[in-house]
């Protein structure tokens, strides 16, 4: 299955600043694929080591650092003779041997013509609590989710991601276009971009073997809390992770703490929540009150929403039916439009690699995403039906002046003077089209 994070680790490879990479991403999402893969079509050799499957490798590094006693050390263990330039050697499950996590440092500084790469399960957890992390000696690619432009590949409708990928002004699509993309759209709503999930679906189009599996990641994942969570935590964790689809289906979907229990305090489940984050199995959206750069400073950190990692795993979750597909629009106001909104958090995520904000004001008025470009705001509302109502959008307009206010919907292409709509299976090209 080809992933667009080839790409970028392609040119991770001819970088004149590379460093050692550290591939980030939730459990499940295909990095060990992507490395593998990548190492097989791009370089002549590659060394595999996997540290939780053979716990021996870790004595390797208990003896030494240095780079050039490490390739020595694996020349002879794998066979291989390791050349630089010409082998990935890959590090994976690298949470398990902290002093393989450590040695990054010394292949940057004494061995960069080594081309080194990591990944690990919840290593975003354990690098956040390492105390020997190689701060400012690593490279990091970010790996998520099939996005829909990547479903679309992976169900041969390249000629369709083509056709969007190439489209910079606000023309519509030709209703039939719009209309089969909307389709597949629902389908990926329901199916979501894990890759196993996605695999199993183009093999034989099941779409109860398709939720069997996303279950079967779903408890995977539980069972993660258990094993590498603080245990003082895991009851938290657990509780905050199985809140989401709860929260979200809310009419007002910032995340409350009395939801969980009355007495809930945010303080309470601050780590557990951070937990989660740090693991890439959710993502936070911070309030903003007025919208100026950057954002990041103008966030209120108690005000947030969250959103899982995967549309398809928030279904499964909630325990969506199948029958939703083919029942009109259902797929898309289901749970108040929280496949929907969950959806774009994905898209936004994964096309502009940026945190997520909102506009809140004091209960009048809402946007549902805030989007930082290089010189200006853009705010984005998310609507799950075809409703041409835009209070939230005009508040905005008026408070804060700017040159486009942006909607996705299911609807096609259209603006209407300084109001812009995107169809939601459009929306990862925001702020590239030529308004």
């Amino acid at each position: 299955m080809e992933r667009d994070i080839y790409t970028h680790l392609q040119a991770w490879k001819t970088s004149r600043r590379r460093k050692p990479l550290i591939l980030n991403g939730a459990r499940q999402v295909g990095k060990t694929y992507s490395l593998k893969h990548f190492g097989k079509t791009c370089y002549d050799q590659l060394v595999y080591l996997n540290f939780e499957r053979n716990e021996n490798l870790a004595d390797y590094f208990k003896e030494t650092l240095d780079p050039s006693q490490l390739v020595n050390i694996l020349r002879i263990h794998t066979g291989i003779d390791i050349s630089p330039e010409n082998t990935l050697i890959i590090f994976d499950e690298i949470q398990e041997c902290p002093k393989a996590l450590n040695s990054l440092k010394y292949f940057c500084e004494e061995a960069p013509q080594y081309h080194v790469a990591a990944a690990g399960s919840l290593l975003g957890v354990k690098t956040a609590q390492e105390k020997g992390f190689p701060v400012g000696k690593v490279n990091f690619i970010h790996l998520y989710p099939l996005t829909f432009f990547e479903f679309l590949s992976a169900l041969n409708q390249e000629k369709l991601r083509t056709l969007l990928e190439e489209t910079t002004t606000f023309v519509p699509f030709p209703t039939p276009i719009h209309e089969k993309l909307i389709k597949l759209l629902k389908l990926y709503l329901f199916i979501g971009g894990m890759p196993e999930v996605v695999d199993e679906y183009t093999k034989q189009e099941n779409l109860t073997t398709i939720r069997e599996v996303q279950l079967e990641i779903l408890d995977a994942y539980e069972r993660d809390f258990s094993k590498h969570a603080p245990s003082h935590e895991i009851m938290k964790i657990t509780t905050v992770w199985k809140q989401i689809h709860r929260q979200l289906a809310k009419e007002n979907k910032k995340f409350f703490f009395a939801a969980i229990r009355k007495s809930a305090r945010g303080r309470d489940y601050e780590d557990a929540i951070q937990w989660l984050v740090d693991a890439g199995l959710i993502h936070k959206s911070l309030a903003i009150e007025v919208p100026k750069f950057p954002l990041s400073a103008h966030a209120n950190t108690s005000a947030f929403k969250t959103f899982l990692l995967d549309v398809g795993l928030l279904g499964a979750q909630s325990n969506l039916a199948a029958r939703t597909l083919i029942e009109g629009d259902s797929l898309f106001i289901e749970f108040k439009g929280a496949l929907v909104e969950n959806y774009v958090a994905q898209e936004l995520i994964a096309s502009h690699r940026r945190d997520l904000y909102y506009w809140t004001s004091s209960g009048t008025a809402e946007i549902d995403f805030l989007v930082e470009g290089d010189h200006h705001i853009y705010p984005l509302e998310v609507k799950a039906g075809e409703n041409s109502k835009k209070k939230s959008l005009l508040v905005y307009g008026k408070k804060f002046p700017t040159t486009t206010l942006n909607r996705t919907t299911p609807m096609n292409l259209k603006h209407d003077r300084n109001i812009y709509n995107y169809p939601l299976y459009f929306i990862s090209r925001l702020l590239k089209l030529t308004p």
